[in-house]
């Protein structure tokens, strides 16, 4: 249950980010949740290898890089997915620092709601 609520979460603050951004865009709330599933399967499939593949050059820039490569993935699912659309890699840095504020937020949010 509580994965179910967190994975519409995310899909909201991905709807979210949609308006907020103007080069993110989403047709529907179905296809934010397709991207929010996929976005999450990104995060815990890829992005670990890519993070540690990149660890010199993250070490390097402070951990500054790990923004290109959350950009990056952000940008990658939106090229694959045909309901989300990223139209570049800036909007893609953006859209993923602002998709990680939003759904901490909304997570948080949901967090303090089941504890009552």
């Amino acid at each position: 249950m509580r994965l179910l609520l967190i994975w519409i979460f995310n899909a909201l603050a991905l709807f979210a980010v949609a308006n907020f951004v103007p080069g993110i865009h989403v047709d529907s709330f179905s296809d934010a949740l397709i991207a929010a599933f996929f976005l999450g399967l990104v995060n815990t499939l890829i992005r670990p290898l890519l993070l540690l593949l990149t660890l010199p050059v993250t070490l390097v820039t402070l951990g500054l890089f790990i923004f290109v490569i959350n950009g990056l993935l952000f940008w990658f699912v939106g090229s694959v997915l045909r309901g989300f659309v990223v139209d570049g890699f800036w909007y893609g840095v953006l859209g993923a620092a602002l998709y990680s504020v939003f759904s901490w937020a909304l997570s948080a949010a949901a967090a303090q709601l089941m504890r009552k």
